[in-house]
């Protein structure tokens, strides 16, 4: 299936420097796939090393020789010939071995043209407890997120609505196939944008009642797998997990502020604000600050210890919920459909490059999401049906007076009073 992310590592391959990539992402968001992709696509020659699999060339890695030569040892045990000018090499699962990480220094300070990629799991826990000295700026780090709508589409064959999306958004004129776009994007909330989840919806020809919801839950396991594998010891990761478990209950509540009492009775910042930190380097979660002054630069005034947490893929929610697809398509009412809308609107922005910002004040008013632009501050408001009245935006909007304001919900395209209406199908449009 095609991704975005493609174009990333062709933009790395034209810059034609010595520079590694290093990809940084969750577990089954596609990482391996799209870079096997590239590398066979782009390369005369291409290498693949699976660390997880070869510990032979993690030993090589560790040993305390001269760089050249354990380049050539590499070459010995796989008995291939790294060609620098010709020869890609994609290391994966490079978080099993800090001295394969440090090596990345060598390969970009090398007289010869090495090009090398590494991926794998864990990468940003892996980095924040480096022991080592980390090969600060001698590696280009990119992140690379689950699909989003626009990824969704294109795997169903809908370049066309893509398209047509776009230069409505840009106008801001209503699209004509609207209530289908509705009806798909309700299907991406069950399903997600995991590309093992999207495949096997698209080979049960794109039938919902046969797609295998188990996929979705096996990648939970795999998280809550690595939760025990990649911790310090065996407290911690219980903690972890109860972080995780608490985040769908935590967006259920009207107030969306995580509160560490919701973990357990006398749960504190001090006993699990590293379990947060460890979920958010993962890319597992993804954290929302409170904004309390509307002032550029935004990130100067968010707070640390007031936030918002998000899982990083809608699908992974509605599937830790146990919510039947019927539920989501049929458009029923029930309490966690505000929950499920906002978190697609921050996976989406995350996807984006978009940092996670909110704002409110007091019990008076709240805004989902702030993002800077050109045009300065924007606030975004996220609606899961069609009914748009808000006392929270006309609150902001007459406080702070942006340019405009942006809300997210099932209307059509559109602008009116000083507010641009976005159909949340289109939310991939807003960078």
């Amino acid at each position: 299936m095609k991704r975005k992310f493609y174009n990333v590592l062709q933009e790395w391959k034209n810059k034609n420097s010595n520079t590694p990539l290093m990809v940084v992402g969750a577990r089954q968001v596609g990482k391996t796939y799209i870079i096997n992709e590239f590398c066979k696509n782009e390369f005369e020659d291409y290498i693949y090393i699976n660390l997880m699999e070869k510990q032979s060339i993690v030993k090589i890695f560790e040993e305390s020789t001269d760089f050249e030569v354990k380049v050539k040892k590499i070459e010995l045990e796989l008995n291939r010939k790294i060609i620098p000018d010709k020869t890609v090499v994609f290391i994966d699962e490079i978080q099993e071995s800090e001295s394969a990480i440090s090596s990345l220094k060598a390969f970009c300070e090398s007289n010869l043209p090495y090009k090398i990629i590494c991926a794998g799991s864990l990468l940003g826990v892996k980095i924040r407890r480096f022991k080592s000295a980390f090969p600060v700026g001698k590696v280009q780090i990119e992140f690379m997120h689950p699909m989003d709508f626009e990824e969704f589409l294109i795997a169903l064959d809908k370049k066309m609505w893509v398209d047509e999306i776009k230069k409505c958004y840009t106008n801001l004129e209503e699209i004509s196939i609207h209530d289908k776009l509705i009806d798909i994007y309700r299907t991406y909330l069950c399903i997600g944008g995991m590309p093992n989840a999207v495949l096997n919806y698209k080979n049960v020809n794109e039938e919902i009642l046969l797609w295998n919801r188990n996929i979705l839950r096996d990648i939970i396991l795999s998280y809550l797998a690595d939760m025990n594998k990649y911790t310090l010891n065996n407290n911690e990761s219980i903690k972890i997990e109860k972080v995780y478990n608490t985040i769908p209950s935590s967006l259920a509540k009207e107030n969306k502020k995580f509160k560490y009492v919701d973990i357990e009775k006398g749960a504190n910042k001090r006993g699990f604000e590293s379990s947060i930190d460890w979920l958010e380097a993962s890319e597992i979660i993804y954290k929302s600050k409170y904004v309390n002054k509307i002032e550029i630069p935004i990130k100067a005034y968010a707070e640390e210890d007031t936030f918002k947490l998000y899982l990083n893929d809608v699908g992974i929610l509605t599937s830790l919920l146990e919510i039947e697809p019927a539920e989501i398509l049929l458009n029923e009412k029930f309490m966690f459909k505000g929950a499920i809308t906002e978190n697609y609107v921050a996976q989406a922005f995350r996807t984006n490059g978009i940092s996670l910002y909110y704002w409110n004040s007091g019990n008076k008013a709240e805004i989902d999401f702030l993002i800077y632009n050109k045009d300065g501050i924007i606030p975004v408001e996220v609606k899961a049906g069609d009914n748009t009245q808000s006392k929270s935006l006309n609150v902001y909007k007459e406080k702070y007076k942006p340019q405009y304001a942006i809300r997210l919900s099932t209307k059509n395209f559109g602008f009116t009073n000083g507010i641009k209406s976005i159909p949340l199908y289109a939310t991939f449009c807003i960078k």
